[in-house]
């Protein structure tokens, strides 16, 4: 993977496709878990609560091995990015250099539940945009792996995000991505460098209308939740 293409990216725009992550068989192996009730911790009806339409699942401990490691190989390849934003935003934390450290810090501040998630849209389903925040300690940066076939699985549902910026338009995006591929994100701030310095954008992410058919995504937030 081209990290510094990653890297600069990311300073561009809110987001970075990362390529192919997981292969077809394990996508497979991760949707086919979203039925047993045993390795998730809690449900979610998104339409129950105004989120969207659709569900989620968070996974509980132990987390399937493929999830546990595309969050601990993720986390220390984004922590280096997650702070030059820190610094350039004049954030006085930053963060750890490995996923076990971070998560140390979340558990400190009543943080122990895990926060890797399996979302599942039916035709007509959608996710209204949002940011995935669970306490006062938070990853800026958030990962998607995208486990459904776009065009055969299901049609519709891009994914998006919308970024406002000071004293400007909102700016969207709309990103239709293959299965297996991975998308990593802003999920709440990221620096944009202004006349004046770099300043912070707000970031907001959702899911277009399904039209037809079923789309599955893996979450990996990398900071648990309360």
């Amino acid at each position: 993977m081209d990290w510094p293409a990653v890297v600069a990216t990311l300073w561009e725009r809110p987001y970075a496709r990362l390529g192919p992550l997981l292969t077809a068989a394990e996508c497979r192996a991760l949707v086919a878990l979203y039925d047993d009730d045993r390795r998730f911790r809690s449900r979610v009806d998104m339409e129950r609560h105004r989120f969207g339409v659709g569900e989620y699942k968070y996974f509980d401990r132990p987390l399937p091995s493929v999830v546990e490691d595309l969050r601990t190989l993720a986390y220390a390849r984004l922590a280096p990015i997650a702070n030059l934003w820190a610094e350039a935003l004049g954030e006085s934390e930053l963060y750890p250099a490995g996923l076990p450290a971070f998560l140390a810090r979340c558990a400190a501040a009543g943080q122990k539940r895990p926060t890797p998630l399996l979302l599942r849209y039916e035709a007509g389903g959608s996710n209204a945009l949002h940011q995935d925040l669970y306490g006062d300690v938070a990853f800026p940066l958030q990962l998607a792996v995208f486990l459904s076939r776009p065009g055969r699985d299901y049609v519709g549902g891009a994914f998006l995000l919308v970024e406002q910026r000071p004293r400007a338009q909102s700016v969207g995006e709309a990103v239709s991505c293959r299965q297996g591929e991975g998308l990593v994100f802003a999920n709440r701030h990221r620096p944009v460098r202004g006349a004046r310095g770099f300043h912070r954008a707000t970031v907001r992410h959702g899911v277009s209308r399904v039209e037809s058919g079923r789309r599955l995504t893996l979450g990996v937030i990398f900071h648990d939740a309360l």
